[in-house]
Order: C-alpha cells, then sequence, then structure tokens
C-alpha cells in the first residue's frame, strides 16, 4: 500500500513549510536512534519521516508528490510525458511507472513516446509485450556518501556478477535509485529489468540532517567559552575555522551559511551547537577557582524556567 507522505508527519496537504519543518523536528526528536538505541522499529520509524521531510521540504518534488504520488519521485521519471498521456485518456493498465527516460537518465533525454509506446507495445497493434518486473532491493550507505556522493561496486547472484552503483550528491534516506538493464541475467526475447534500489544511511555519530541542512555538536573548553577562540569545524567540504563568541553558552547555535549539504543546485545550512565541557579532574587548586567564579553567577540560574 502506497505511503502518506504526510500522515508519516502528521501535517494536512495543504502544510505550509514551517509547519512540515516543525512536525518533522518534533518526531526526529522523540525517534532519534540515539534516544532508542537497539530499538529498530524507532530506528526504521525515523528514517520513514526523515525520508518523508526530505520529500516535503522540497518544493519542486513535494509538487511531483501531490500530483502523482511516490511514482513521481523514482529515478528518471518524466512528468511532461506523464502528462501528456494522461491528457490523451490514456488506460488500459498503463503504469506511470513505466513513464521513465530510457537508460535510467536524465527525464525526457532522448525519450520519446515513439520509444516509450515501442517498448510497451509490439507491432503497434495495442498488445502489451510481456515485461520483466523490476528487482527491488535496499542498500545501506555512509552518511558521508550519501552527502559528498560516491560510486559504489555492488556484488549480485552470489558475487556471479556485480554492477557500478553512483550515489548522487545529497542523496536522503529513503531516495530511489534506478540501475537500467541490472536487475537480472538476460533473457531471450524479453526486455531486460531495472535494478532499483532504496537507499538507507546510516546514522553519522556527530551531524545530524534535516533536509539540505546539518547540525554538528562542537565541544569546546570553559576558557575557550569564555574568553571566545578560533577552532576548527569539519564539514563537507572541507575544514573551516569558526570564531566562538566570548561568553558562549552550552547549546547556543551558530549558523555557517552554504556549509551544509548541496543536492542539485541548492546548498544548506550547517548548525554548529557548542557544548562546554567542564574539566573532570579533582583538585583543591581547581576547586577553589569554581568555588571563587561562583560569585559573578546569577542566584538562580533557572529562575526563569516554567512549563
Amino acid at each position: 500500500m502506497a505511503r502518506d507522505l504526510y500522515a508519516e508527519l502528521g501535517v494536512g496537504k495543504t502544510a505550509t513549510p514551517d509547519e512540515i519543518k516543525k512536525a518533522y523536528r518534533t518526531r526526529a526528536a522523540k525517534l532519534h536512534p540515539d534516544k532508542h538505541p537497539g530499538d529498530a522499529k524507532a530506528e526504521e520509524r525515523f528514517k520513514q519521516i526523515t525520508a518523508a521531510y526530505n520529500v516535503l521540504s522540497d518544493e519542486k518534488r513535494r509538487k511531483l508528490y501531490d500530483e502523482f504520488g511516490e511514482v513521481g519521485l523514482r529515478d528518471g521519471f518524466n512528468p511532461d510525458m506523464a502528462r501528456a498521456y494522461s491528457r490523451g485518456g490514456g488506460s488500459g493498465g498503463f503504469d506511470f511507472g513505466d513513464v521513465f527516460s530510457r537508460g535510467g537518465g536524465p527525464a525526457g533525454a532522448g525519450a520519446g513516446f515513439g520509444d516509450l509506446f515501442g517498448d510497451l507495445f509490439s507491432g503497434g497493434r495495442g498488445r502489451a509485450r510481456s515485461r520483466r518486473a523490476d528487482v527491488q532491493s535496499e542498500i545501506r550507505i555512509e552518511f558521508t556518501s550519501a552527502v559528498n556522493g560516491a560510486e559504489l561496486e555492488l556484488s549480485l547472484d552470489g558475487g556471479s556478477r556485480s554492477v557500478k552503483v553512483r550515489i548522487p550528491k545529497g542523496t536522503a534516506d529513503g531516495d530511489r535509485l534506478r540501475v537500467a538493464g541490472a536487475g537480472g541475467p538476460d533473457v531471450p526475447g524479453r526486455p531486460q529489468s531495472d535494478l532499483v534500489l532504496t537507499v538507507r544511511v546510516k546514522p553519522h555519530p556527530f551531524f545530524t540532517r534535516e533536509g539540505l541542512d546539518l547540525t554538528v555538536d562542537l565541544p569546546i573548553t570553559l576558557k575557550e567559552a569564555y574568553f571566545g577562540a578560533k577552532v576548527e569545524v569539519p564539514t563537507p567540504s572541507g575544514n573551516v575555522t569558526l570564531k566562538v563568541p566570548p561568553h558562549t553558552q552550552s547549546g547556543q547555535l551558530l549558523r555557517l551559511r552554504e556549509k551544509g549539504v548541496t543536492r542539485a543546485t541548492e546548498t544548506g545550512d550547517l548548525y554548529v551547537r557548542f557544548l562546554v565541557r567542564v574539566p573532570k579532574a579533582d583538585s583543591p587548586e581547581l576547586d577553589k577557582l569554581i568555588e571563587d567564579a561562583s560569585q559573578f553567577e546569577k542566584n538562580d540560574v533557572r529562575a526563569d524556567l516554567k512549563y
């Protein structure tokens, strides 16, 4: 049964981008794998809502989903061809799943109506050719491979053959990749099936992703937090030098513009969350320094905390 991505996030189809983001953050905070170690069900739900958010937070992909459903998100889907066929009153078992560019390339790249219907019908007499079903599978990839892109070689059929799979830059959990002609061994007289891979992205130990934005927790020392400092921060495009403002509080966020995930022509931001590390060493000197410093603190740092 087709998934309802809006229902996954608990929003209506008219939800604004801000409402979608808020709904995702609420659910992601409850289901994040770090809060449910070893809970496979919670991890799967987290992946599902993340995949839903990655679609609905992207204006172009959301429009395709609203018009065509999940099939409109598949690699190589040709919306213009689908609309043209729909206007022509097509029926009789035609599936939008067949409205894809040949060879798995970009939609509309050399795939006209003649090519499409030549694949669907034989002899122009309207009799459907016998088509082999696509082979569905999953692939688990590293967080960095999804963000930066990669080329992987997969072993198929017990190692009897292999295929190279290109992971596009900015791939998100739940995305589907089509590998043309890799669905199985050749069968004379029948079109070669494709291999359709659902991407599952492994969590990163330090970075989390929300759409095209990344967040990283950056540990800093008491000295760096109080006086300020310049520190190195890793990003998908390489390390950058970040200035820690004086009197930085633990949990404070700083945004690095366009240092997040790049997908097509868009790039998200990187949010750095400062985590002030308190020294763990035990010493009378340190005890006295902390005690002396306490005279400058607010009498009740939790006075403004309310439910």
